[in-house]
């Protein structure tokens, strides 16, 4: 057998043995790439289908979604995309968000449920999203922001929905008018007690980037929890502050240890 054949032989067995083929865990390949049952159940998952009571059908749908994204992403590839700058920079930043996540979980797992009379002082310091939680009707004129501090001012110190539409109009300012319904179990507990204690009519204001929204309550309706919702969603907020405080202290912990260079201009101002 002359060497030219014993390398033709060779080199078929070296390209064969790299062939992948559905197998095992492996339930299909793509291009030569490999999706495992692992890729299938957290496409499933993702879909809110329970792997184990996915239909056939579901199945199959989920596989060709796979096979539809794999495709995609060898294009993507082959026209050099991966190389480029803002995928870089976006594959930087879901792969820290992805570290971040499971770190955070793998700590605040550690966490003990808080007692019975811990999620009770929880839920008493929160009256607007547990015993006095209410849906607001507000009244509301939306403007822009005005440059003149004077009219800023006879805003402030308005005492009514119409005394601020007054003093927006005698500095030339057009606004709009709007009705909005407002769950009070959006205010954090110290704007709750601000604006729970208005004055009937009183308006308030608030103020964003370009506008502000003057806003007056014109009725309330309570909206309380059963006591089963009660609880779940004073677990899910505890274990949210217990979450930020986890991060919090880890962040601070680290920065100690860090070694941490600015660039000009870049670094934060001296507290």
């Amino acid at each position: 057998m002359s060497k030219r054949i014993v390398l033709a032989i060779i080199l078929a067995l070296v390209v064969s043995s790299c062939e992948k083929k559905p197998g095992g865990q492996t339930i299909a390949v793509v291009n030569n790439e490999e999706i495992t049952a692992a890729d299938l159940n957290t496409e499933l998952s993702n879909s809110n289908a329970s792997a184990a009571d996915a239909s056939k059908d579901a199945r199959s749908q989920a596989l060709e979604r796979l096979i539809a994204r794999r495709l995609l992403a060898q294009q993507a590839k082959s026209d050099g995309l991966d190389k480029s700058p803002q995928f870089l920079n976006q594959l930087r930043r879901t792969t820290d968000d992805l570290l971040i996540n499971m770190l955070i979980s793998r700590q605040a797992n550690t966490q003990q449920v808080p007692s019975a009379a811990e999620i009770a002082k929880f839920e008493a310091s929160r009256p607007g999203v547990f015993a006095k939680r209410e849906v607001w009707t507000l009244d509301q004129l939306v403007y822009p922001l005005p440059k003149d501090a004077t009219v800023t001012a006879k805003i402030a110190a308005a005492k009514s929905l119409d005394e601020v539409a007054q003093a927006l109009t005698g500095a030339g300012i057009q606004f709009t008018r709007a009705t909005k319904q407002f769950d009070s179990a959006m205010l954090p507990p110290n704007l709750y007690a601000q604006l729970s204690n208005l004055a009937p009519g009183e308006p308030f204001i608030a103020p964003g980037p370009d506008k502000a929204v003057a806003s007056v309550i014109t009725a309330r309706q309570a909206a309380p929890f059963s006591p089963d919702q009660q609880r779940q969603l004073a677990l899910s907020q505890i274990r949210r502050e217990q979450i930020n405080q986890i991060v919090g202290q880890r962040v601070k912990e680290l920065k100690a240890k860090a070694k941490i260079q600015y660039g000009s201009g870049f670094a934060p101002p001296k507290s």
